[in-house]
């Protein structure tokens, strides 16, 4: 089975810009990383006015749009309460892949990093140190349990991840 990391947070707390970071760098030394991005919003990456847009407010439950450089599939979910996480990562190509990472997606039960950063106004305490936290990332020094990870040194944190990924 593909690993499955998760980076979680609080809103503003980075995890888009760590995730930026540390793909890059993951790709560097070889590791072909997939990405799933959860968000609280309404989101539609199709675009109103396109063929695909249309036929797929026309009632189509799913629908790809392909090229030559990518495809990408949307399936119409309004009658789920909650995203299956475990579904989504059994749609990837795991054959391109060596590793999931998760944006978001904090209370599933799959490995992650969690992210504090001093000046979201949370305290530390307010984080949920569970069985699948496997590391902190911060901006400050903290006495944890787990290892804890300078937020700002993408490159310290792959180093994490990598041997992590060694370990399973």
């Amino acid at each position: 089975m593909i690993p499955v990391l998760a980076i979680a947070a609080w809103s503003g707390t980075g995890k888009t810009t760590l995730l930026k970071a540390i793909i890059p760098a993951l790709c560097a030394r070889g590791v072909r990383p997939g990405l799933i991005k959860h968000t609280h919003h309404n989101m539609d990456i199709d675009t109103p006015g396109k063929d695909s847009y249309e036929l797929r407010k026309a009632g189509a439950a799913q629908t790809i749009v392909a090229s030559s450089q990518r495809w990408a599939l949307m399936t119409e979910t309004p009658d789920k309460e909650q995203i299956d996480l475990t579904y989504l990562i059994s749609r990837m190509d795991h054959s391109t892949l060596d590793l999931v990472l998760v944006e978001g997606f904090k209370h599933e039960p799959v490995a992650k990093i969690l992210l504090f950063r001093s000046d979201t106004g949370h305290d530390i305490n307010e984080l949920t140190l569970d069985e699948h936290v496997i590391a902190v990332a911060s901006d400050i020094p903290l006495s944890l349990q787990v290892p804890v990870l300078d937020i700002n040194d993408a490159e310290g944190v792959v180093d994490f991840i990598l041997q992590w990924k060694q370990t399973l």
